[in-house]
């Protein structure tokens, strides 16, 4: 009896101990360095987890805060809005060295163990900032988002040309680069894990509208009355359409086409996404004068998504490749569930 009862408690203790291992958090290995990673074509090496960083881009200054490390930042630049919420005063403390693009003095001037890219134009081949071989010379490895230089051409200037779609899986290697950096893996997982629970509770909550709904985003415009600047079928947007089950009018690859508000309503989108941002540089930036342009316009005013009211607003930060899409695709989400579009 004794000897039948032993091997049933040995079985059982297995399963309730694989148990254990299964429900238990994992926790990712500790940073060996030398670190060498590939980041957009080139090799960057760490020798230690960096204390000072300056971040060019909000989305990159967002996922440092994100991962805990507001006070390793030296330095930001290039903001689109307000920062993410919970981070107001954080952020605060944290020195600005320019709403947009910075001097590269300015940011040497920090003393930067490693500078944070989200787009290359401002440090890449051809960066309004530098190059990445500028800040090399002087001993600043640079880190660029993979969102903006993989399966992406940007030799053409401007905002490039993606050779294949966008998907968060770069934002959250990127979110993973930076964890092995900075030696910080087990916040970069949970902060992974979390935005890929998020995006699962936006799409069900539209399910139902898979294919019922098309939409067009309005970024800006140079000009009030010239040709929007509005989203592809291979960027930010895109990859918000495609997560909803929306299908996007504008047919191009390039990232922000200019295309002619005739078009866009002949197309006519069941949905506007109208972009908010506190930047200025064009006329449309201003979300208001968006809305005066979509009420008063001769062609636009009569697009049933703007007389029905269809028109929704968003951060500009979501609809760029960036640690915001998710925000995006939940806002998105919301909308079209208020306005009854699912079913």
């Amino acid at each position: 009896m004794i000897d039948t009862f032993k091997p049933l408690v040995a079985s059982a203790l297995i399963t309730a101990f694989t148990s254990f291992l299964a429900a238990a958090p994992t926790y990712a290995a500790e940073t060996q360095y030398p670190l060498t990673l590939k980041n957009c074509g080139r090799d960057i090496v760490f020798h230690k987890a960096p204390v000072r960083a300056v971040s060019i881009g909000q989305s990159s200054t967002e996922i440092l805060y994100l991962l805990g490390l507001g006070n390793r930042l030296a330095g930001t630049a290039v903001w689109f809005g307000p920062v993410m919420k919970g981070f107001e005063e954080q952020n605060s403390k944290v020195p600005r060295l320019a709403d947009n693009d910075p001097s590269f003095e300015s940011v040497v001037g920090t003393k930067p163990e490693i500078v944070t890219v989200e787009f290359q134009w401002h440090v890449g081949p051809k960066g309004s900032v530098g190059t990445p071989e500028q800040f090399a010379e002087v001993g600043i490895p640079v880190y660029t988002s993979p969102a903006d230089c993989v399966d992406k051409d940007n030799s053409g200037g401007g905002d490039g040309t993606r050779t294949a779609d966008f998907s968060m899986e770069l934002i959250y290697r990127e979110v993973r680069d930076l964890a092995a950096i900075f030696n910080v893996q087990d916040r970069g997982e949970a902060v992974v894990a979390d935005l890929k629970k998020r995006e699962a509770a936006a799409r069900e909550r539209v399910a139902s509208a898979n294919g019922k709904v098309s939409a067009v985003f309005w970024f800006s415009s140079p000009q009030m009355a010239a040709d929007p600047y509005v989203a592809g079928q291979k960027g930010a947007p895109a990859y918000i359409l495609s997560a909803l089950g929306i299908r996007n009018v504008i047919e191009s690859d390039e990232e922000w086409p200019t295309v002619g508000w005739e078009k866009i309503a002949r197309a006519n989108p069941s949905v506007i996404v109208a972009a908010t941002m506190e930047r200025r540089r064009f006329p449309a930036d201003d979300i208001a004068a968006k809305r005066q342009f979509l009420k008063t316009d001769p062609v636009v005013s009569l697009i049933p998504a703007v007389q029905q009211g269809h028109v929704v607003e968003m951060d500009a930060q979501a609809m760029n490749p960036s640690i915001r899409t998710i925000e995006g695709i939940e806002a998105l989400s919301k909308a079209i569930a208020e306005q009854g579009l699912a079913h």
